[in-house]
């Protein structure tokens, strides 16, 4: 859980005033002149930062080509050849981007901009050596002359077009994640406190600080599309980067957020950041906004200079953007492809590019890249790429647990649903088998009771945990690539925050009351075993579900599954066919199976130490005279007692591992 020193924070008023304005100047930036005055002066060295000149030159990506399977293509590769004959190459290599060059200054906010399938959202991913999955690329992009390689996640800061939050978190707590998780470990709290409070001042959120982030899909009200669009920002200055890319940053806003948002960037910018954003069809306000404009088409480069500087390299190749018109607008039309004029268009463009390759401007850009400098920084690039990560292991969990905690805390579905569906069952059940007598009938009754306990657990908590994972695996991925926190952090503080309530007091509550209503054995020590059993049988369930949600890339298909999975557990139970009769290659199942483990050990707890059953007189169908009878009946043995109890423990503990390890697996690093 967190500090003492979090609380104030996350307090009503707290140390972000709901009635202050965003203030100019270099509050969130590295020149130490902020609002705490003089005293802060040492502090704020924690967040200086040196100014950045991102150059690149003849960067080529290409999509690498397919290969062909086969025995003789296998053998020529492991024997270090070509399959010409037969095609080891299937297709060729597509060019996305052919000999981009450019730069991006200090101090300069850069739009990306190009029709679509121009190559802007890869340039911006080679730029920052990410998603390069699949990619072929080749030149070089150097920070201050230094080829930077893995270290460009530490300096730099990504924006990406999908604002992803858990949506019963506050503005407040969840960039108080974000500083315990991705700040300088010799940072203190209070200082990262101060930190997050200075950015939600910088960034205008004052007044949604303590508001829920909400999810308009879930129909969670909370805060607006800009608001949410500022809160990514926010995010990522809270580490006070010398660079940031952003992607599509007014995606979904109207005018005026886009607006809104741009202007922020602009601040950001004129801190002395190096800020490039791809972004698709700007108004003419937000056009204006920019620094300087990187015109990409058919992945070459086609401009990079101010806009006014573009309007008259494009007038002297001809083409003029009218008066009162976007020049954003007549940009992106002039170098479009048209459908049906794909070979004028491919032409034009291919003119427009030929003629910036050879302007002044192009060499002057030329010029400006620096030299490379020695490859110092490559050994702290093999250091970083070990340890990527800001916070220890031990900070990691106490952030990923104290997160966790409020937004189940949060969460409708987690807690009174839940509770009131497992008491509205517990009833019925209670009610309908009400008053059962040890008799023959009662033994039918019992038993049945008992498995559908079991299987209404299995069911509701597989279904409810199978959704887990795909609702948040872009979120933790994202998190986790950025250095945040590794994979076992994120698992085991869902697991630890889930378990009191969710897996223990649920399941007692579910057995308490219908087995006092229906009169099991009237011994507290056999109630409490049942208990037991009963959270043991829904903590399997929840492990098996777990690794499906880690198994499942989306909802709907955990959903489609879950049910003919859990099926054949169901059958070899125990109840529907006798244990004895099903066929040996199929009683493995039943090994893998909580319903057969479980049912067992309620039977034996229930019957065990029943040595007389009543019998109807002059009954036709053979009586059960005792306890042990009916568990012969099924197939099963007193002597398994503690089996069932290891079997159940060990499938926890196997499927969530299991699931651990396939969450691990989706969530690797690719080189």
């Amino acid at each position: 859980m967190p500090s003492s020193d979090v609380t104030p924070l996350l307090s009503k008023d707290g140390i972000v005033s709901s009635n202050e304005k965003p203030t100019n100047g270099n509050i969130i930036g590295g020149s130490g002149k902020n609002h705490y005055g003089a005293a802060k002066k040492a502090e704020s060295s924690y967040y200086e930062f040196t100014p950045v000149l991102l150059s690149w030159e003849n960067v080529v990506v290409r999509g690498a080509a397919k290969r062909q399977s086969g025995e003789k293509s296998s053998w020529l590769r492991r024997n270090g050849k070509k399959d010409v004959e037969y095609g080891e190459l299937v297709g060729e290599s597509k060019e996305i981007l052919r000999s981009v060059t450019g730069i991006a200054e200090p101090g300069t906010l850069t739009a990306i901009m190009g029709a679509s399938g121009a190559g802007k959202t890869t340039l911006l991913n080679t730029l920052n050596l990410r998603s390069r999955e699949g990619l072929e690329v080749s030149g070089s992009i150097l920070v201050n002359g230094r080829p930077i390689g893995h270290q460009m996640a530490r300096l730099s800061a990504y924006v990406q077009q999908d604002d992803l939050f858990l949506s019963n978190l506050t503005v407040t707590e969840h960039l108080t994640f974000q500083a315990w998780v991705r700040m300088d470990k010799e940072i203190p709290m209070k200082s990262r406190l101060r930190r997050v409070s200075d950015v939600i001042r910088a960034l205008g959120l004052s007044k949604c600080a303590n508001t829920v982030i909400g999810n308009p899909d879930r129909g969670i009200k909370g805060i607006s599309g800009g608001e949410r669009k500022r809160l990514s920002f926010a995010s990522e200055v809270l580490t006070n980067p010398a660079l940031m890319f952003c992607d599509e940053p007014t995606s979904g806003l109207d005018s005026y957020m886009a607006q809104n948002v741009v202007s922020t960037l602009r601040d950001l910018a004129s801190e002395g950041r190096t800020i490039l954003s791809t972004i698709h069809q700007p108004s003419s306000e937000v056009f204006a906004m920019f620094d300087r404009i990187l015109l990409i088409a058919e992945g070459r480069t086609a401009f990079i200079g101010t806009t006014k500087e573009a309007q008259s390299f494009f007038a002297e190749l001809g083409y003029t953007c009218p008066k009162n018109y976007n020049p954003a607008d007549f940009f992106i039309q002039t170098l479009a492809i048209v459908p049906g004029e794909e070979a004028e268009c491919k032409q034009k463009v291919e003119a427009v590019t030929d003629a910036y390759d050879a302007s002044a401007k192009a060499r002057k850009i030329r010029e400006k890249i620096p030299p490379t400098m020695c490859d110092t920084l490559l050994a702290l690039d093999d250091e970083e790429e070990k340890s990527p990560y800001k916070a220890s292991w031990c900070e990691q969990f106490k952030a990923c647990t104290w997160r966790a905690f409020l937004n189940n805390r949060r969460e409708p579905l987690m807690t009174t649903v839940r509770f009131s569906q497992t008491l509205l069952i517990a009833l019925i059940l209670g009610l309908v088998f009400l008053h059962q007598h040890v008799n023959q009938e009662g033994i039918q009754n019992i038993n049945g009771f008992l498995f559908i306990l079991i299987t209404n657990s299995a069911f509701s908590n597989t279904f409810a945990a199978v959704q887990i994972f795909p609702l948040e695996m872009a979120l933790i991925k994202r998190e986790h690539f950025n250095g945040m926190y590794r994979i076992d952090t994120v698992f085991l503080s869902k697991v630890i925050v889930e378990l009191p309530f969710q897996y223990i007091f649920l399941p007692t509550i579910f057995m308490t009351i219908p087995y006092w209503l229906i009169g099991l054995y009237p011994y507290f020590a056999n109630y409490v075993v049942a208990c037991v059993i009963t959270i043991l049988l829904t903590n399997a369930a929840v492990s098996f579900g777990y690794l499906l949600s880690a198994l499942s890339g989306t909802v709907p298909i955990a959903l489609a599954i879950t049910p003919p999975l859990l099926l054949p557990f169901m059958l070899f139970g125990g109840l529907f066919i006798n244990l004895s009769d099903i066929p040996l290659y199929l009683r493995w199942v039943s090994r893998l199976s909580w319903f057969s483990y479980s049912f067992e050990a309620l039977l034996i707890n229930q019957w065990g130490e029943i040595d007389n059953i009543g019998c109807p007189p002059n009954g036709t169908v053979s009586c059960i005279r005792t306890g042990d009878m009916v568990l012969e009946s099924y197939s099963f043995k007193a002597s398994d007692y503690a089996t069932d109890f290891i079997g159940l423990v060990c499938l926890i503990v196997g499927y969530r591992l299991l699931s651990f390890f396939v969450l691990l697996f989706r969530c690797r690093r690719k080189k």
